[in-house]
C-alpha cells in the first residue's frame, strides 16, 4: 500500500521559514516523479515545485521561485519542501504528490500552511 505523509506546516509570520516533509511508504522516493501542491481557500489546486531527480533538475512556480526550494533524503524516503520568506498568499494545504510511471499519482492528505501579515 502507498501512502504519502505531509508534516511541517503551522502558522508563521510573513518572512518566516518552514520546512514541509513528505514521507512515503509503498514507493522509493528517488524511483518516481514528485511535487508539491498547494490549495488556497476557494482556488483550484495550484503547481508549486517538483521533486528534481539531481540539483538543478526541479522547477518552480514562478509564484515562489527564489524563495523555495526542494529535496529528497533518500535514506529516509522522504522528500521535502524548503519554504523561506514566506508570504500571507503562500497560505494553502500543501500537498505532496508521487506520480506512477504508468498514469495515475498517490496523494498525501495535506498539511496546512497559514502566513500572517
Amino acid at each position: 500500500q502507498v501512502r504519502l505523509e505531509e508534516s511541517g506546516g503551522g502558522l508563521v509570520q510573513a518572512g518566516e521559514s518552514l520546512r514541509l516533509s513528505c514521507t512515503v511508504s509503498g514507493r522509493t522516493v528517488n524511483r518516481y516523479s514528485m511535487a508539491w501542491v498547494r490549495q488556497a481557500p476557494g482556488k483550484d489546486r495550484e503547481f508549486v515545485a517538483t521533486i528534481g531527480w539531481s540539483a538543478g533538475s526541479d522547477y518552480y512556480a514562478d509564484s515562489v521561485k527564489g524563495r523555495f526550494s526542494t529535496s529528497r533524503d533518500d535514506t529516509r524516503n522522504t522528500a521535502y519542501l524548503q519554504m523561506n520568506n514566506l508570504k500571507p498568499e503562500d497560505t494553502a494545504v500543501y500537498y505532496c504528490k508521487l506520480d506512477e510511471a504508468q498514469g495515475g499519482a498517490y496523494w498525501g492528505q495535506g498539511t496546512q500552511v497559514t502566513v500572517s501579515a
